[in-house]
């Protein structure tokens, strides 16, 4: 069996070491795969992922002129389906929360200058929530600096 890049192989794998693992293809030749390309995720232990003896499936990747073959596990896995992104929690009131609505599900019959209207009254005691806040814990801004300092 003639090997070729972008060929998908069972092979058995034979060592483990930290940067990678050594896997026989089915011709008793030897590949290895890369730690970066043994899963889509971090990789830390290889150990934790695939053990001495076990089976893969692997993707050739490529062959040098030295005979060296270099294989990849996480691309002969078939792509992982995308998820959709979570949706966001609802705004409770603390400062910093932020209450997002698409156009669809705005509230029926309010007009732009309403929306507008609520917005900013929502931002300006968001505003004075985040003033008293700040001059709580420096004590305000018009603190003058203690000390004596160079004498003009």
């Amino acid at each position: 069996m003639q090997l070729e890049v972008g060929a998908i192989l069972e092979g058995k794998v034979t060592g483990i070491t930290k940067f990678g693992a050594f896997v026989e293809l089915p011709d008793k030749k030897t590949g290895m795969v890369h730690i970066s390309e043994v899963a889509s995720t971090y990789v830390k232990e290889i150990s934790d992922f695939v053990t001495e003896g076990q089976t893969v499936k692997v993707k050739v990747l490529s062959i040098s002129e030295d005979g060296k073959i270099s294989l990849s596990i996480k691309k002969a896995q078939p792509p992982a389906p995308r998820q959709a992104p979570a949706k966001r929690p609802a705004f409770n009131g603390r400062p910093g929360d932020y209450e997002w609505q698409s156009s669809s599900s705005s509230r029926s019959g309010e007009s732009f200058e309403d929306m507008m209207s609520r917005f900013k009254a929502t931002s300006d005691e968001k505003i004075s929530d985040l003033k008293r806040s700040m001059d709580n814990k420096h004590g305000g801004f018009g603190r003058k600096p203690r000390g004596n300092g160079p004498q003009q």
